[in-house]
């Protein structure tokens, strides 16, 4: 999980994930020109979301052809939503039934208020 969210922690490779998402099966070369670092520095990005399994590629030819992976993302969305979905949907329910009554007592008083 740690090297999930090492990979996610740079802006450069949360684009390049952005990109694959919009263009599955883009090549190196393609990536590498929509930005402004050389193609080692982008080659260096991959190799940290692919060791995170947040790529995959697959060899095309000459051309190394790349793909989004979401289920690592997915898996971390599962732990931590599950893990504090419960929580959260028990502290609602504690706070609906708070103004709930307060809204209760608060009309209580005001017909004994009318009342006198």
């Amino acid at each position: 999980m740690d090297v999930v969210f090492a990979a996610l922690a740079h802006a450069t490779r949360r684009r390049i994930l952005d990109l694959l998402r919009e263009a599955p099966g883009a090549g190196v070369g393609a990536i590498a020109l929509q930005f402004d670092v050389s193609r080692i520095a982008i080659l260096k990005h991959l190799a940290v979301l692919e060791e995170a399994g947040l790529i995959v590629s697959q060899k095309d030819g000459r051309t190394r052809r790349l793909y989004f992976n979401a289920a690592p993302i997915r898996m971390i969305y599962d732990r931590w939503t599950d893990d504090y979905s419960g929580y959260w949907a028990g502290e609602i329910a504690r706070l609906k039934y708070l103004a709930e009554a307060r809204a209760e007592a608060a009309e209580k008083n005001t017909k004994r208020g009318k009342g006198k």
